[in-house]
């Protein structure tokens, strides 16, 4: 068989370092040969067979078989009886179906020779290996379907890129059906691989690797196994390169000039227009900077670099002004922020030329100062010129302009401007006093087009004069004690003033003239702005003389010199011995000079005004018209009803003349004017019923039949309110022990009332007098 034939071809020697290793395997020492009753020889089959038998493997042969058909052969292990078969008459070993090497490189069986009579084991069980020999059966395999590596464009020759790596399932110990060979199939001539290791390298030198003109490839590499002879296996992959960007490319303007214009009245940090340089690298190697390097505009213009577009743009750094300068010329200079020194040439920079033209716009006045200061005096007299203003229009034209005050800030109309020459002037007279600067603004403006203006502060300041007397500088309360000493100090007074004088206040005090001769006390100027109030005898008595006035002359030391006469009032006052107050006449409070005339008088007027506003409101109030008792005719709720003639009783002499219940005459005009409600008239005249006529009075009681009469009347009285109303008869007054005579309480019922009268008012009602006017046994 095959299998026979290559193991006559194999060497002794082999054959026996086989079976050693096959022994190792099974874990079994050798220490010395052994006479084996089995007789078979090594066992190898070879994968993938494709035949429709069993594939034969060897054969199995015991010393103890002699052909007599007694022995059997037993078979155990792995795969026995499935995938391994043996004859057991003969021990003909063979593989039932076609076995992979890459799957399972061999087999450990099990074998055994039995009496087929007895069943006794004629042999031990031996152990033996079946291996499978090797073919080229699979390709080989990249471990990726698709590389992708880079390597920096403009790299030299032989420089790595990336290593693809493949494998063969086959057995690498047999033969050369797993030794792989690399070949690049497409991306010649740019790069190779080396074909042992599989390490893909540039081909080609810089110049011809510019990532510029291409930045991808595409490389195919082949592995073949057998070490690439012919009839090997071959397996493919793909590999994306891409070449990196390095900063081999210097940025280049569009163009060599570059002409913009911006208007003159543009501020600072206006734009005025973009430059554009490409640069064929990509990323940070593209990024650039723009710098002004010459030209007589570099003080005027900026330029920097948007970082999103990378482009220079021009700004304006200082204000432009047509009449002085209507054009400039630059240059402009772009390079590169990153620069690789490996690439580095002459040609790294490029400079290009930018004009910048200014148009003329019309423009408002210009002032020849930002601000203004003036100063007057102030008493000077309306119409004196404090200053000046200029202003001109810059354009070329030279408008005329014309001046005028802004009246926001000078509400008060204290100042005027010349519209032609600008001079400032006074309208009114001004007080330092009252305000020392004055703020206006002065508008400046073009006869021809009115809508050019401009605005500037006139900040005035006032110069002191010396207008204002000295006064005492506070309301001193200055006493003086009965018992005191010739020349005794009792007061310290100081001056202030409303001037400013550049040198300082210097005040001067005396005691007035006219009193001199006659004064109590004596003034001591102290030379510091102060004067000392002295006595000018031993004794002072508070009864005979309980408050002195002391007039001291203030003197100021400015020009022209302004003096006042401030009046001290000494109060005389019990002392004790230290000197401390103790009792003062309190009429000499009202000698302070602390409140003057003025501030009396407006004190009288406001109390005069107080008492007239009381007055006029007394007065309306007097005069308001008392609302009706009942408001509204339809309004039929319940309603109290109040008379407002009940009187004050006995002890009541103001409230009620009582003097009337005493008369008959009065009682008749009273009764008839009750019989009447002021807020309903009726529309006919009713008769009384005749249950409801006077009772006659008895001799000598007046009181009790005045009250009486009342309640009959309104009981009555078809005008009267209705049963649920209150009506008050009360006239027993504060204090009286009259019990309540109101009709609530009476013993009058409905019972005792006669409602026939209600059928002559007509058909409305009717009903009501149906109601009424039944007797308490129809309801019965």
């Amino acid at each position: 068989s095959p299998t026979y034939s290559y193991i006559k071809r194999f060497r002794c020697q082999e054959i026996h370092k086989l079976q050693v290793m096959e022994t190792v395997m099974r874990g079994e020492r050798v220490l010395k040969r052994v006479r084996r009753g089995w007789m078979w020889n090594q066992f190898f089959l070879q994968e993938e067979y494709t035949g429709s038998d069993y594939q034969y493997i060897g054969k199995l042969q015991s010393d103890q078989d002699h052909g007599n058909g007694l022995v059997k052969y037993v078979l155990s292990g792995e795969g026995a009886g499935t995938i391994f078969v043996i004859d057991e008459n003969n021990g003909d070993l063979h593989a039932t179906r076609r076995l992979d090497r890459e799957e399972k490189a061999f087999y450990i069986l099990r074998a055994t020779v039995v009496n087929k009579r007895t069943g006794q084991k004629l042999e031990p069980e031996t152990e033996f290996i079946v291996k499978l020999h090797d073919i080229n059966d699979n390709e080989p395999q990249f471990s990726q379907e698709v590389y992708t590596g880079s390597v920096p464009e403009m790299s030299d020759i032989g420089t790595s890129v990336i290593q693809v790596t493949a494998t063969d399932a086959d057995d690498s110990m047999y033969g050369n059906s797993a030794k792989l060979v690399y070949s690049i199939s497409q991306g010649h001539p740019y790069f190779s691989v080396d074909p042992n290791t599989g390490v893909i390298r540039t081909a080609l030198g810089p110049e011809d690797m510019d990532r510029e003109q291409r930045e991808h490839y595409q490389v195919v590499i082949e592995a073949k196994d057998m070490a690439g002879q012919r009839g090997g296996l071959t397996g493919t992959t793909v590999v994306n390169i891409t070449l990196t960007d390095v900063n081999d490319n210097p940025p280049r303007f569009t163009q060599s000039i570059y002409q913009f214009r911006v208007p003159e009245s543009s501020t600072s940090g206006a734009k005025v227009g973009r430059i554009q340089a490409t640069d064929r690298d990509i990323g940070r190697n593209a990024e650039m900077y723009f710098t002004i390097v010459s030209g007589d505009g570099m003080d005027m213009f900026e330029i920097s670099t948007d970082r999103d577009t990378q482009e220079g743009v021009i700004t304006i750094s200082k204000p432009l002004d047509y009449e002085k300068k209507s054009s400039y010329t630059v240059e402009i200079q772009v390079q590169n922020t990153q620069v690789d020194t490996r690439f580095m040439s002459t040609g790294s920079k490029d400079m290009a030329t930018v004009r910048i033209s200014v148009d003329d716009v019309d423009e408002p006045p210009v002032f020849d100062k930002a601000k203004y200061e003036m100063q007057v005096k102030e008493d000077a007299a309306p119409g004196v010129a404090v200053g000046s203003v200029n202003a001109i229009d810059p354009d070329g034209v030279r408008n005329m302009v014309k001046y005028s005050i802004d009246r926001r800030t000078d509400m008060d109309r204290m100042f005027s401007i010349h519209p032609g020459n600008g001079s400032v002037f006074l309208l009114k007279s001004l007080d330092r006093e009252e305000s020392a600067w004055h703020n206006i603004s002065v508008i400046a403006t073009e006869y021809n087009n009115p809508r050019q203006s401009s605005h500037i502060p006139v900040y005035i300041h006032l110069l002191d004069i010396n207008d204002n007397a000295p006064t005492f500088a506070a309301v001193y309360e200055t006493f003086v004690c009965e018992r005191t000493k010739a020349g005794q100090l009792i007061q310290t007074v100081s001056a202030v003033d409303a001037d400013d004088p550049m040198l300082g206040h210097k005040f001067f005090f005396s005691l007035a003239p006219d009193g001199t001769h006659r004064s109590n006390f004596t003034v001591r100027d102290n030379g510091d702005n102060t004067a000392s109030i002295l006595t000018r005898r031993a004794s002072y008595s508070r009864l005979h003389q309980s408050v002195y006035l002391v007039p001291v002359v203030i003197t100021d030391g400015d020009y022209p010199m302004q003096s006042s006469t401030g009046t001290l009032t000494v109060r005389v006052c019990t002392c004790d011995r230290e000197g401390n107050k103790e009792l003062c006449n309190a009429e000499a409070l009202s000698s302070s000079p602390g409140l003057s005339t003025g501030a009396l008088i407006a004190i009288l007027l406001c109390a005069i005004i107080l008492l007239m506003i009381v007055v006029l409101f007394t007065a309306l109030k007097r005069q308001r018209k008392q609302e009706p008792l009942i408001i509204s005719k339809e309004d039929v709720r319940d309603n109290v009803v109040s008379y407002n003639d009940e009187g004050g009783g006995e002890e009541d002499t103001q409230a009620f003349d009582i003097g009337a219940l005493r008369h008959p005459d009065a009682a008749a005009a009273l009764e008839e004017s009750a019989k009447q409600r002021r807020d309903i008239i009726p529309t006919d005249t009713l008769l009384y019923p005749p249950n409801c006529r006077p009772a006659p009075t008895a001799p000598g009681l007046i009181m009790p039949p005045f009250i009486n009469q009342r309640v009959l009347e309104n009981d009555c009285n078809p005008t009267a309110p209705p049963y649920d109303s209150l009506a008050t008869y009360a006239y027993e007054g504060t204090g009286s022990v009259a019990e309540s005579l109101s009709s609530l309480g009476s013993a009058s019922s409905e019972a005792e009332q006669d409602y026939h009268y209600l059928s002559d008012w007509g058909p409305r009602f009717r009903k009501l007098a149906d109601l009424y006017g039944a007797e308490d046994s129809d309801f019965s």
